[in-house]
């Protein structure tokens, strides 16, 4: 834990971090600043996060993810897509959690670039897994036609939306769409395709082709309203279902739609919350500035469970190797969920792995869901833990999470690396929702070890020709390397990118893991069936 002077700088340290965080967050939520407002009001518009606030609850909290999705993306002929251009999250809507996926009109009008298909389609994944009934809030100017090959014909792209609202009406989640712009070509689905559609006189547009493609593909000249507007489509094609005045009652209409929906009931047992035994101020001083130095995980698990109180499975069991992973339980909450959590420098050892693969299963038949707090730079290598069975142990771990039915949640605390990503819950398990801190850095390696790996690499490739590096050329080879990975594995650019939900300041850890578990055990758990292990 270190002294009280260290202590206050790994504070200090960590919230400049999550201050430049907000920054980033701050550039998201005011794309365009006062001038992109005022524009909206002189439409009748509000800012799309004031929607939201209107159509949710009062007085609870919106989830939302992906705030920083689209910086530094570097698109032809555009460099940021604030947001990603789209506000997705989760809310209470009557009391059942409901997703709410809202184009934001001050980007690019709306526009789907990649990275607002990516997060409008991870949207609607979180939706579909956990149970939940989606809104949109339609005001898009569709593809970004100048990416259309990156955006249009595949499986992932803009006809993805449309499949997954299908497939979520049959499973009988409601798609409800409040129309608030122009939706235009294959965006006019995300109205037609609805179970309940909203549109506002003289604001509201759909149609599959504009104004000027009409006049171009048959000569004919008709105004947006006269093609495709609010009454066009409330009153004589039938394609949208309620005619609105505002935006205000619009979003009085959906809410009342969604009032007659039946209560959503948790399929686990909650026990009465308590408290945890410290604040979460208390968090800051047990991460140190460095992501490469060792943690003690149990301070942490004490500090966001109920009362403190978590129950450890095999703490003693081959201590300095083993205990590299802390498992066990604990309650959030009042909801109990299953702990796999990295500690100390958080390499993973034959016996580490052996253990989390037992507890994995132990919680999958229980049907307790799964917390994975991640801050493992890997597993084990060298020819001691070859022999030892690493890669088979390991191997076990890796399919045990891919086959537990469970709810799982991962939390990268620090180093994210390699196959630790993997054995870990990382992104390509399923998680139901994979949350990052400013201390979470997620690639294949560190920068150090691609920095050594690859100089090695060059430094042979460049003696074969006959023109071998000189000393300088070393050290600004590795340095460059070192950047590039410890760049891109920095928690900004993997949430630009949309490999975590959310990246959390350390105080926000309980509030998120609490909404995300209960809103992952709205839908009954399934039994495992984990296949041949190699034990």
């Amino acid at each position: 834990m270190g002294d009280r002077s260290e202590k206050s700088e790994n504070r200090i340290f960590w919230e400049e971090q999550e201050r430049l965080l907000d920054e980033l967050v701050n550039e998201a939520v005011m794309p365009g600043g006062e001038g992109a407002v005022e524009r909206l009001a002189a439409q009748g518009k509000q800012p799309v996060r004031e929607l939201i606030g209107k159509l949710t609850d009062p007085r609870t909290q919106f989830y939302e993810l992906s705030r920083i999705a689209g910086f530094g993306m570097n698109y032809p002929g555009v460099k940021d897509v604030p947001g990603g251009g789209i506000v997705t999250g989760i809310g209470k809507i009557h009391g059942s959690w409901t997703m709410i996926i809202a184009n934001d009109s001050r980007v690019k009008a709306g526009t789907y670039f990649p990275i607002t298909l990516k997060k409008h389609l991870r949207a609607q994944a979180i939706a579909e897994q956990c149970g939940l009934n989606c809104v949109y809030i339609a005001d898009s100017g569709g593809a970004y036609l100048p990416m259309q090959a990156d955006v249009f014909p595949d499986d992932g792209h803009f006809g993805s939306m449309f499949y997954n609202m299908a497939r979520m009406s049959a499973q009988g989640l409601k798609q409800i769409t409040l129309g608030t712009g122009g939706n235009t070509a294959g965006g006019a689905y995300i109205v037609f395709m609805a179970c309940e559609a909203v549109m506002i006189d003289g604001m509201s547009y759909s149609f599959l082709g504009g104004p000027p493609l009409v006049r171009a593909a048959t000569g004919e000249a008709i105004t947006a309203e006269d093609l495709g507007g609010a009454k066009v489509h409330t009153q004589i094609s039938g394609g949208a279902d309620h005619l609105c005045g505002s935006q205000d009652e619009g979003i009085e209409k959906v809410r009342e739609i969604l009032s007659m929906e039946t209560p959503q009931v948790l399929k686990v047992p909650r026990f009465p919350e308590e408290p945890p035994a410290e604040p979460a101020e208390t968090i800051y001083e047990l991460f140190p500035s460095s992501i490469y130095r060792g943690i003690q995980i149990r301070p942490f698990l004490r500090a966001i469970s109920d009362a403190g109180h978590f129950i450890e499975y095999k703490e003693s069991y081959a201590v300095g190797r083993g205990d590299n992973i802390v498992a066990g339980k604990m309650r959030i909450k009042g909801l109990t969920v299953g702990v796999i959590a990295s500690n100390m420098l958080g390499i993973i050892f034959t016996e580490a792995a052996k253990k989390a693969t037992e507890w994995i299963v132990r919680c999958s038949n229980e049907k307790i869901p799964l917390l994975f707090v991640q801050s493992s730079p890997g597993y084990m290598v060298g020819s001691e833990a070859e022999h030892g069975g690493i890669g088979k142990y390991g191997a076990d771990m890796v399919r045990a999470v891919s086959c537990a039915r469970v709810p799982k949640i991962q939390l990268v605390t620090g180093p994210d690396n390699g196959a630790a990503n993997y054995g870990m819950s990382g992104r390509a398990y399923r998680p139901h929702f994979l949350f990052s801190t400013m201390r979470g850095h997620t690639s294949v390696m560190s920068g150090k070890s691609a920095g050594e790996v690859l100089l090695a690499l060059e430094d042979k490739k460049r003696a074969d020709s006959g023109k071998p590096m000189s000393d300088e050329e070393r050290r600004a080879f590795r340095e460059k390397m070192i950047e590039k990975y410890d760049s891109e594995a920095h928690p900004f650019f993997c949430g630009a990118r949309l490999l975590n939900d959310r990246v959390l300041k350390f105080r926000e850890i309980r509030d998120w893991l609490a909404m995300a578990f209960e809103v992952s055990l709205l839908k009954p758990v399934s039994e495992s069936d984990f296949g041949n292990f190699r034990f």
